[in-house]
C-alpha cells in the first residue's frame, strides 16, 4: 500500500531514469546469441519490455531475442509449442555420469566427444554472481546451450563430477577442472550449503513483497544441491575434516527434517534432497550407520510403493503430508535407490524390490516409459519433465547396484 501511495508523488523525471536504468540493464544482460537468462519467461518479457519502449521488431535486440525463442521451440507436422527451457549441459553431464558408472569405456568415442563439448561450455566470463563474490574468477558452467550470465553451482559440480569420473586427459584439463573448482569452492554460502546462482541471497522478507514472482526471488542454501557439491569433493579427495566439508554437513545436519528426509529444491521432492544428501555423505566419508543417517533411511523404506519402486507427487511442495507419496516413477525409484546403496543398503529386501521394479518396467528399447513431471523450475508452481531423466537415472541406479557387488 505504501508503494502504491507514494508512486502518485514520483516525480517524472525519476520516473524515466528509472526507466531508462532498467533499460540498459535488459540490454546488457542479453547473450550475444540473443538469449536472456536461458529461460524462456526472461527472454520472453524481455522482448515484450523492449517493444514496450518503442524498439521495433527489426532492431538488433528484439530481433535475435525472438530468434532465440524459436530456437527454444518443438515443432511437429500440426503444433508448433515453446519449451520453457532448455538443459543440454545438465543432461550431457549426466549422461557422461551414468555412462562412466555402468563401464563403458572412458576411451569411447560417446564419451570423448561428450567431455570436450562439455569442457567447450565452461564460463569464463563474469556474471551477476560477481555482485556478492567479488574476490572469485569466473569458471562455472550453466545449464543452457547460452547462459553466460547465470552459470550454477549444480551444473558445475555435476560438470566436474563427470569430468572427474570420466577420467579427462591430462592434454585437455588445462585449467578447466582448477577454475570450475575454485568457483564453486567460492560459492559457498556462510552457511555452510550452496545455492544455485548466487552467495548469501536468503533475505526471506523479499518474497513478501508485491513483485515477488512465484515467491522465487531468492537463492538459499538448499540440501540438494549442497550433497552434490560433498559428492563432487569427496571425488576430488577432500577428507570429512576438511573446513569446507565439515561446514556443509552441518548445515545438511541442521537442514534435516524432523522425519528424517531432506528438502529438493530442484527435484521431486523430498526423495530427490534425501538421495543427494546420502550421496554427498558416503563420499566424504561419513559413518553412515550415524542415527541422523538411518532416521534418512528408514523414510526411505517406509516410502517406498508396494510395486517395488518410489514415487512424489509435485503437491508435495504445497502439501509436506503428500512427502514421498506418489505413483512410482522410474527416475524417482533410481534416486531412492541411488540413496540406500550409498547408505550401505545394498542387501536389503527394499533395494531387491527396487531393483526389480526397474527390470520389470524397462521397455524393449532399453529404457522406461515417465509422462510424470519429477523436476522442479519454481515449486509450488512451475515443473519440468525433463525428457533424458527416465533414460540416464535408472541406468545410474542399477550400474551402482551391480558395482555394489564387484565383478558379477
Amino acid at each position: 500500500s505504501f508503494l502504491k501511495i507514494s508512486e502518485k508523488y514520483t516525480s517524472q523525471v525519476v520516473r524515466e531514469a528509472a526507466m531508462r536504468r532498467a533499460e540498459q540493464w535488459t540490454l546488457a544482460h542479453q547473450d550475444q546469441t540473443g538469449d536472456w537468462g536461458g529461460i524462456m519467461p526472461a527472454m520472453m518479457n524481455s522482448v515484450l519490455a523492449l517493444v514496450s519502449l518503442g524498439y521495433p521488431l527489426e532492431a538488433p535486440p528484439v530481433a535475435k531475442g525472438l530468434e532465440a525463442i524459436e530456437r527454444f521451440g518443438i515443432e511437429t507436422s500440426t503444433t508448433f509449442r515453446l519449451q520453457s527451457c532448455v538443459s543440454p549441459v545438465w543432461d550431457t553431464v549426466l549422461s557422461i555420469t551414468a555412462l562412466a558408472d555402468s563401464g563403458l569405456p572412458r576411451t569411447h568415442g560417446a564419451i570423448r566427444k561428450a567431455v570436450q563439448w562439455v569442457v567447450s561450455k565452461q564460463v569464463r566470463r563474469e556474471g551477476d554472481w560477481k555482485v556478492k563474490n567479488r574476490r572469485a574468477q569466473p569458471g562455472g558452467w550453466a545449464f543452457e546451450f547460452n547462459n553466460d550470465f547465470y552459470p550454477d553451482n549444480d551444473d558445475t559440480a555435476a560438470v566436474l563430477i563427470a569430468l572427474h569420473i570420466s577420467g579427462l586427459p591430462d592434454e585437455e584439463k588445462g585449467d578447466v577442472l582448477q577454475r570450475g573448482l575454485q568457483w564453486l569452492l567460492s560459492m559457498q554460502c556462510d552457511d555452510g550449503g550452496w545455492g544455485a546462482f548466487d552467495v548469501n541471497n536468503n533475505k526471506a522478507i523479499l518474497n513478501k513483497i508485491p513483485f515477488a514472482d512465484l515467491e522465487s526471488m531468492l537463492d538459499p542454501s538448499t540440501s540438494d544441491l549442497t550433497g552434490r557439491a560433498l559428492e563432487l569433493l569427496g571425488h576430488v579427495g577432500f577428507p570429512r575434516t576438511h573446513r569446507i566439508v565439515k561446514r556443509a554437513v552441518r548445515f545438511i545436519q541442521n537442514d534435516q527434517r524432523a522425519d528424517g528426509s531432506w528438502y529438493g529444491r530442484w527435484g521431486v521432492n523430498y526423495i530427490y534432497g534425501t538421495c543427494h544428501v546420502l550421496c554427498g555423505l558416503r563420499h566424504v566419508g561419513q559413518a553412515m550407520e550415524q542415527p541422523y543417517i538411518q532416521r534418512a533411511v528408514r523414510w526411505l523404506v517406509r516410502h517406498q510403493n508396494a510395486d517395488g519402486g518410489w514415487g512424489e507427487t509435485c503437491r508435495s511442495y504445497e502439501e509436506p503430508s503428500l512427502c514421498g507419496t506418489g505413483v512410482s516413477t522410474a527416475s524417482q525409484t533410481a534416486w531412492a535407490l541411488m540413496g540406500l546403496l550409498a547408505a550401505g543398503e545394498a542387501r536389503s529386501q527394499a533395494v531387491q524390490h527396487g531393483v526389480d521394479f526397474l527390470l520389470r518396467t524397462q521397455n524393449a528399447q532399453g529404457t522406461w516409459y515417465e509422462p510424470e513431471f519429477t523436476g522442479t523450475g519454481f515449486p509450488k508452481h512451475f515443473f519440468i519433465n525433463y525428457h533424458m531423466y527416465q533414460h540416464y537415472f535408472p541406468l545410474m541406479a542399477l550400474a551402482r547396484y551391480r558395482s555394489s557387488f564387484g565383478d558379477m
